[in-house]
């Protein structure tokens, strides 16, 4: 049997396993994005008046990204639980 057809999932729980996985990996990329933009609109709040206005246009792409980036977070979490569900019953 070749590598491919070993990684071809067969059943349900396989299939349902290979999703919760993925689901989990991007509730993490979504919490790594919301850290970053967190962190970065923490940076330039600290940062001196000229600083921040010269930065101001980036900071609101930022506000507008960590918004984005928490929305889709809350849905990848809907969908999380639920295979978690499917895969207890």
């Amino acid at each position: 049997m070749s590598d491919s057809e070993k990684e071809i999932p067969k059943t349900r729980e396989e299939i349902l396993r290979i999703n919760l996985d993925a689901r989990v990996q991007e509730v993490m990329h979504y919490q790594i994005n919301i850290d970053n933009y967190t962190l970065a609109l923490e940076n330039i709040a600290s940062m001196n008046t000229d600083e921040r206005a010269e930065l101001s246009g980036f900071a609101d792409q930022l506000r507008g990204l960590l918004a984005s980036e928490k929305l889709e977070q809350k849905k990848a979490k809907v969908m999380l639980a639920v295979l978690q569900q499917q895969l207890e019953d």
